[in-house]
This record gives structure tokens, sequence and C-alpha cells, in this order.
């Protein structure tokens, strides 16, 4: 029986989605944002500079057809992104949760545009209400919390690391996206304290249709505040089946790499491997060499993402890219006859752009062990019915709405 790769590049966006306008950066509209082609005009014109040189070079993904899709996606010029010979299918997604966040990406990527819209949190001071926050305060034992703002992770600890050690009070706040987010010092406040003091409030957010609660320890000292590999996700749990329902009701095997795990609760999910980016790199290597046949893995690669869109950081987050690509080509040549491995991502989050939060966007869809081809644009939930048809199984989520065009 074939066997199925699903890796999403966390907020690898190519532009063009028709509803960007709806959505904004720091008050300013999404429409224009293309995160791999402005990184790669970046790259060509001199300003990515720091850790690596030139052109952005991605070989084995333009390979399968990331440059044709930019096109497809966005009406941009396709980028000189080094590939040859065309060997994969491609195509570009649009998504039409109404959301640019990771649960709605990846909740309809698995088949299921989200049935509900999210909770956001105001951007004002406090962003929260009160009785929210007392309830915090009574689940931490504390008298207060800091920040109740919008904000960066990183913004965040270099303006209240140093009270939070001070003084207890937990770090909470929000962004653009539906999240509640927690920060707390490993040994001053306690990792398993923060884990637990998420894992109580979950509820309490998620009856408000807020999508995740997300613990952001972190560790060091005033100056020196650095995250650590131990965040956790608390998410809403998917109201109706998904793609790992789907192949493990059918008797399949599923592996989840990365916080696939924590995005979809668990759920149809048999086995998970979690780590930094490079460790989950081997985890996929492993998972090819390794998984069954007829199987399903679901990864996710987030510091494209979390490392370096957030913090518009250019330089970063082509030098992932190129990292990913490298890792990629080998893997390729291990894939089986039979084997398909797909691509894509979950929203963009463009680094050249206003603000810090994701953008709405268009994302490509690569795929490796079919030949190639053109999907031309398709919605995010085909991603779902192209892996069920690889691994013939039936698909039983609802159906899904058009996308805008």
């Amino acid at each position: 029986m074939p066997r199925a790769f699903l890796v999403v590049m966390d907020s690898v966006g190519i532009g063009g989605a028709p509803d960007a306008g709806d959505f904004f950066n720091d008050g300013k509209p999404d429409s224009g944002a293309n995160t791999l082609a402005h990184i790669a005009r970046a790259c060509a014109e001199g300003r990515a500079e720091e850790g690596r040189s030139g052109p952005l070079h991605l070989p084995h993904l333009d390979g399968l057809g990331l440059s044709r899709a930019v096109t497809l996606a966005s009406g941009d010029p396709a980028p000189d992104l080094g590939g040859g010979d065309l060997s994969g299918t491609w195509g570009a997604a649009t998504e039409v949760s109404p959301g640019k966040d990771t649960p709605s990406g990846h909740w309809e990527l698995a088949g299921l545009p989200v049935p509900w819209d999210w909770h956001y949190f105001p951007d004002t001071r406090p962003a929260f209400p009160e009785d929210l926050t007392a309830e915090v305060c009574r689940l931490a034992g504390t008298e207060g919390i800091l920040g109740n703002i919008h904000g960066s992770g990183t913004v965040m600890l270099d303006r209240f690391g140093e009270e939070h050690i001070e003084t207890g009070f937990p770090i909470c706040y929000t962004s653009a996206d539906s999240v509640f987010q927690i920060a707390a010092h490993e040994e001053h406040f306690g990792l398993d304290r923060l884990l637990q003091l998420c894992r109580d409030i979950a509820p309490r957010l998620h009856e408000m249709r807020v999508g995740r609660v997300i613990a952001r320890p972190f560790v060091g000292s005033p100056g020196a505040f650095q995250r650590t590999a131990n965040r956790r996700d608390y998410a809403i749990r998917p109201p109706q089946p998904v793609l790992t329902n789907w192949a493990q009701d059918a008797g399949r095997r599923v592996r989840a790499i990365g916080k696939i795990g924590d995005i979809f609760t668990m759920e149809g999910i048999d086995e998970l491997r979690k780590g930094a980016d490079a460790e989950l790199m081997t985890h996929l290597g492993t998972a090819i060499d390794e998984m069954p046949e007829g199987s399903l893995t679901f990864a996710n690669f987030v510091e494209f993402d979390s490392h370096y869109g957030h913090r518009r950081d250019v330089s970063g987050y082509a030098r992932a890219l190129e990292w990913f690509d490298a890792e990629l080509g080998p893997l390729l040549d291990r894939l089986r006859p039979d084997d398909m491995l797909c691509l894509t991502a979950d929203h963009g989050n463009d680094p050249t752009w206003f603000g810090t939060d994701h953008t709405r966007e268009r994302v490509p869809v690569l795929i490796a062990g079919q030949g190639p081809g053109e999907l031309g644009r398709i919605a995010f939930a085909d991603v779902a019915a192209t892996i069920a048809r690889h691994l013939d199984i039936p698909a039983k989520g609802p159906g899904r709405p058009a996308p805008h065009e």
C-alpha cells in the first residue's frame, strides 16, 4: 500500500490571497504580502546577507514547482530559485477559514474548514476582560499578571521578564491570532507550574472560542532571556473528523512530527515526535525509512514562523529555507516508489511586511512522487482529499465550501 507524508513549512506563503485586504498588520492590510517572493527579492538585491549571501537558492523545492506556484498564486514574476527540470506536481492553495492562524490553516489542510468565528482579544490595554484575568490569578496563586496586551514574545520577555522574576506574576499576552499566551521562567516560576496553569485555564478560553493557550517557558537573566523548546500548545479539539482520524479509522498508522500533536489534540494520532526543527528533520527521515505501508506521517516545521517571520528577520528566514531545501534533497531520494510527499504551508508571515503578525496568503502545494504536473489553484481542504485518495481511505469530513475567487 502507498504511504503519505504531509509536511507543513509553517508560514511559507506565496502571496495572492484574494481576501488579504480584510486582514491587517499594524493597522495596514495584508494586500500585497508575499513571504517567498519578497524574501527572494531581498536576497537578489543583497539585503539578506547575514549568515548567507546571494540569491535565494532552493533547487529541490523549485524542482517540485515552487517558483511556478508563486506566479500562479500572486501573479508576481517567478523568482530564480536555482531549480532544474520540473519533477513535482505543483499548485497554490487558498484558505476559506476566517483566520490566518495555525489552527485554522492546519485544520483546513486536514479537511476541516473552521466552522465558527474565532474569538480575538482587542488591541487595547488591558486586552483581557477582568473576570478572565481574575481566574488566571486564582489558578496561578498570584495577585496579578503582567502584560495583558498584544505583543511579540521576545519583546514581552525584554519588557516584563525582570518584573516577572521579582513578583512571580505570569506574563500574559496575545496577538492578532486567536490565542492566549503565558510566559514564565522555568526556574523562578517553574515549568510544571506553568504547564498546569495553561491546562487549567484552557477550558475557559476554549469556551470563548479562543483557539489556543500557549505555554511560553523561558530561562536566563535580564538582558539575556531565552525561550526554551518546552513550549506547549493547548488547542481546541477539532469538532469533526480530520485527515488523521480518516487514516486511523481505516486502520493506518499515523505519526505526528512537531507541533501537529498539539494542534490536533492528538486526534487520530498514534505516535508523536517533537524537538527543534533540526531534530524534526531527523524524525522525518526516520519516518521515511521505517513507517509501514499505508501509513500517514504529518509534520510541521515551525521555526520559519517562530524564529524569523514574527521577528521580521529576512536573512534568518532565507537561511532557514536554504537549510530546509538542502536537507530535503536526500530525503526525496529515500522515498519508495509508491510514496507521496506533499509540502505546503498554513499561512504567510512575510518578514518584509509591516507589524509582527502572520500575513494572509495563498500557500504552495508541492508533491513529490507523482511525477511532473500542475494542480492549479485549489482549496486548502483539497490537500487532505489528495492525501486520502493516495492512501485509498474514505474522507469522512464535512463538505467544503468553495474558496474565494
